[in-house]
């Protein structure tokens, strides 16, 4: 009897754990139905989708003219190109890109008091400055969507707001835009665009910042780096973070990054997983995004950089080498903005 007993008992935990286990499938397919399904319905409110996947990327860079400014560096060790005025032909970039039928989107982040002190400015600067002539459509992720402000849109221009959830330090909300940027190129961004640039909400577009940006990968220089020596980079020293650097080739500045959908996936999926994997560690890099950021760019070369006239600090007297400010700082209170 007692064996009888036993045996209906190991019966009834088979059953229980299959149970579990179709639950557990089920929970997953209904997961991933959903993700569908929110996808494909955040791709219909799209105002610009095309039939035709993206076009193939535009290589202009054979054209850049390399000795047009030969007091600074133009070129890096791996023949990327380093962006200054005077290297390139506006209206090359641009035709070729239109007749490439090149499309644009752009991620920005204005979560909590961000969004009312540097928003619209950042919107209607971009909309006199940034790709001017070609489809652009801005992800505007907030935590407070009701509250993003009205703008004037030129034609073959759009905006998305996307809700995001505000965290309670202004680090996390930093770090965790990886995750976010990932999942929205995962969803929609690689389906309808050749390219993504993200950006700091805290900036102001100031002069053209336009097709000759665009890249397979490109990193900004930091405006506070491009010119001191490597020992004075701050990279993460730290060993126990994922971020942890001895070396590097220039100091990367997280404020702008882009690329094609692919490449900017890698980009984010990268810094994610090791933000996280510090976490689980208790340790935090010495710059959040910035310091992974600068580890990907070190193993994973961009293939073009922009120089500080595309993200220039007004409070930085020498400008010898500055001949366009095409997007400036903003003027930055943290003890008003940044949740702690």
């Amino acid at each position: 009897m007692r064996q009888r007993v036993k045996s209906m008992s190991n019966h009834r935990g088979k059953i229980a754990g299959l149970f579990i286990c179709i639950l557990l499938l089920a929970s997953g397919f209904i997961s991933l139905y959903t993700r569908r399904l929110r996808a494909f319905a955040f791709i219909k409110e799209l105002n610009v989708l095309r039939e035709s996947t993206p076009a193939t990327t535009n290589d202009l860079d054979d054209k850049l003219n390399f000795g047009a400014r030969p007091h600074v560096q133009t070129q890096t060790s791996w023949n990327a190109p380093i962006m200054w005025e005077l290297m390139f032909d506006n209206n090359l970039y641009d035709r070729k890109h239109k007749e490439a039928n090149t499309t644009v989107a752009l991620t920005v982040f204005a979560v909590g008091r961000y969004l009312e002190a540097y928003l619209k400015t950042f919107l209607t600067s971009a909309e006199e400055h940034f790709m001017l002539g070609l489809p652009v459509t801005y992800f505007v992720f907030t935590d407070l969507p009701e509250q993003v402000p009205e703008i004037t849109l030129a034609p073959q221009r759009n905006i998305i707001i996307v809700k995001v959830e505000k965290h309670t330090r202004w680090q996390d909300i930093s770090m965790m835009r990886m995750k976010t940027i990932s999942e929205v190129i995962d969803t929609v961004l690689q389906h309808k665009f050749t390219y993504v640039f993200c950006f700091d909400v805290d900036q102001i577009f100031k002069g053209r910042f336009g097709s000759e940006a665009l890249g397979e990968s490109v990193a900004l220089l930091h405006a506070h780096y491009y010119k001191l020596p490597k020992y004075r980079f701050t990279y993460d020293r730290n060993p126990e973070s994922k971020a942890y650097m001895t070396e590097g080739d220039y100091y990367y500045h997280a404020a702008i990054f882009g690329g094609t959908c692919e490449k900017v996936k890698a980009l984010a999926d990268y810094c994610y997983v090791n933000i996280m994997e510090d976490k689980l560690k208790n340790v935090e890099a010495l710059w959040h995004d910035e310091s992974h950021l600068n580890k990907y760019f070190w193993l994973n070369k961009p293939t073009k950089l922009l120089s500080p006239e595309y993200c220039w600090d007004e409070y930085i007297s020498n400008t010898e080498d500055i001949l366009v400010k095409r997007l400036v700082w903003a003027p930055k209170d943290y003890e008003k903005l940044r949740t702690r």
